[in-house]
């Protein structure tokens, strides 16, 4: 019986074998860290986003992982991908040694630049760029960091949400973040409208400016400009209604939505600004292009 060698089939095992070689070491470089995000900090309120964003990442990759493929593998390559590398790999050994997370985990990122600069050259990491620049969103940043940010944005989403509730007429005060309605005390926590949930909305405005591709520059740079004032109003959304919740139903509803339901109007609030910004400069932009 004679065996016929198919050298496509050869051709791509040569191929695939460098990406499965690179995937094995980052598994094994950065499965325990990730292990450890989802045992500590991504199993907080805080930093929930993070699986998301993780997973948002990977999706992102994959999508354009057949033009990655396709890309020549038989040009020079930059001599700025060895330098990266091994920066990356001294990012992760001082991360991981000094359990810095801003290291450890921002320390995938320049890995896998540099592995697509070594791999496939600039272009690669052209068609991949918003991938890892999404990425960033998932690196837990320092706890200095977040509570120099995170005090200023809670006084003003609570300030926002008491002006708005009274002028409703509600019977609402307010003490720094503490929102006082009838007899109930609420605080405004770090979850409910802090730097994470912020860098949270941000992610999804810029997946959704980057999913949908208008073809207007203008419409696409005053969309991701308006994202930061979405992200507020959602928050500021978010603390009405718990606070009308708690006010109506009692302290247990309003606890209750915090951990079952807050979250999702949160999200729903943020997607249904940035369409309906998204609408407004769409007409906008017709206008212009009319005159």
């Amino acid at each position: 019986m004679n065996t016929t060698a198919h050298p496509g089939t050869d051709t791509s095992r040569a191929q695939l074998a460098p990406w499965l070689i690179v995937l094995a070491g980052l598994a094994f470089m950065y499965v325990p860290s990730f292990v450890d995000l989802f045992r500590g900090v991504w199993s907080t309120d805080e930093q929930a986003h993070g699986p998301i964003v993780l997973a948002l990442s990977i999706w992102l990759m994959w999508r354009k992982w057949p033009q990655v493929e396709a890309l020549d593998d038989s040009g020079s390559r930059p001599i700025a991908a060895w330098p990266v590398l091994i920066f990356g790999s001294l990012l992760y050994a001082l991360g991981r040694s000094q359990g810095i997370l801003l290291f450890e985990i921002g320390s995938l990122v320049w890995m896998i630049v540099g592995i697509l600069l070594l791999l496939r050259g600039p272009a690669a990491l052209r068609l991949c760029w918003f991938a890892l620049f999404f990425m960033l969103f998932m690196i837990p940043l320092p706890g200095v960091v977040v509570d120099t940010l995170t005090g200023p944005m809670k006084m003003a989403v609570s300030y926002v949400a008491e002006q708005i509730l009274y002028a409703a007429g509600y019977p609402i005060a307010r003490t720094g973040v503490m929102l006082q309605i009838g007899q109930y005390q609420l605080l405004v926590a770090d979850a409910c409208a802090g730097l994470h949930t912020l860098f949270t909305l941000e992610a999804l405005g810029l997946l959704y400016l980057n999913v949908v591709r208008h073809a207007s520059v203008l419409r696409n740079v005053a969309l991701a400009v308006l994202i930061v004032p979405i992200s507020f109003t959602a928050n500021v959304i978010r603390v009405m209604v718990l606070t009308l919740i708690t006010y109506h139903f009692g302290d247990e509803a309003g606890q209750g939505f915090l951990h079952g339901f807050s979250g999702m109007v949160l999200f729903i609030s943020a997607l249904l600004l940035i369409m309906a910004a998204d609408s407004a400069l769409r007409f906008g932009v017709k206008g212009r292009l009319a005159q």
